[in-house]
């Protein structure tokens, strides 16, 4: 992980063509270069329908989607999850990765524009739930919506801790979320600084509940989950060209402003981009 390096290579998930095999023992190059030499076991085979900008547009949101449902949640059919932020590219790849295995889907829409997307997604999202303007309440719906229940499963994409600062204004606050969980309910957590107070967890405790982080880097820090990983790999593709995930993807950008557009993702001026070389 290297965090006392002064500079750390970004651009992690690329398509490509395998021009020459080089086993280095560690990756120093970034993804955002004509070249890049890389470990053999991080790779995976793409299908021919498969275009190379779906691929690395794809890959890494349909590995956290694995994760979360999968490894961390261990969905069943007859469920039902709540996906917060669900028009965005890792939303979308969890919503239709759960519809697939037969899960009912609850999503959060950020948007007037994300709301009629989600409503027009097929397989369809069972409810949207507004969080823009005139909000719906979150915990309201989901519980009308579960027979007073509760979720079983929730993929959050970012929590408020406090009240609001203006930049976590669509953040459901932690007690929601732990209020909407249901009895033996799995919340996933993208925020990676939650604190919960000791009544937080006294709630996680009646309920039975569990909660887990979600770092869907952690598979390239053990080689037991090697095979696992690549099999999780070449199982997005898959879906990926089957059609099983259809992914909503923005016009990509040449390499050439890759700096710009990592500096957009990283102030929220856009969700994600895909740089492209020319």
């Amino acid at each position: 992980l290297k965090l006392e390096k002064e500079h750390v290579p970004v651009g992690r998930e690329i398509a490509g063509v395998v021009l020459q095999g080089i086993l280095p023992l560690e990756a120093e190059q970034s993804g955002l270069c004509s070249v890049v030499v890389t470990d053999e076991y991080n790779l995976v085979q793409k299908p021919e329908k498969v275009s190379w900008f779906e691929a690395a547009a794809v890959i890494k949101d349909g590995l956290r989607a694995y994760t979360a449902l999968h490894t961390l949640a261990r969905m069943a059919a007859g469920q039902t999850v709540l996906v917060l932020d669900g028009a965005g590219p890792f939303g979308v790849l969890a919503i239709q990765l759960a519809n697939y295995h037969g899960v009912k889907v609850l999503a959060t829409a950020l948007s007037p524009e994300d709301q009629k997307f989600l409503e027009e997604l097929r397989p369809s999202v069972a409810r949207v739930i507004r969080v823009w303007g005139s909000k719906e309440d979150l915990v309201d719906s989901c519980l009308e919506e579960t027979g007073g229940l509760g979720v079983d499963i929730i993929i959050d994409s970012g929590v408020r801790l406090y009240e609001e600062p203006e930049a976590q204004r669509h953040c459901p606050h932690k007690h929601d979320l732990l209020t909407l969980l249901s009895v033996g309910g799995h919340w996933v957590t993208t925020e990676q600084h939650l604190q919960l107070d000791p009544p937080d967890s006294h709630i996680l405790f009646l309920k039975a509940a569990s909660l887990s982080f979600l770092n869907d880097e952690v598979w390239t820090t053990s080689r037991a989950k090697q095979g696992r990983y690549l099999h999780i790999l070449k199982d997005v593709m898959d879906k990926l060209c089957t059609g099983t995930f259809r992914p909503q993807l923005e016009d990509p950008v040449p390499l050439y402003e890759a700096t710009v557009s990592m500096e957009m993702v990283q102030r929220k001026q856009t969700r994600k981009r895909i740089a492209v070389k020319l």
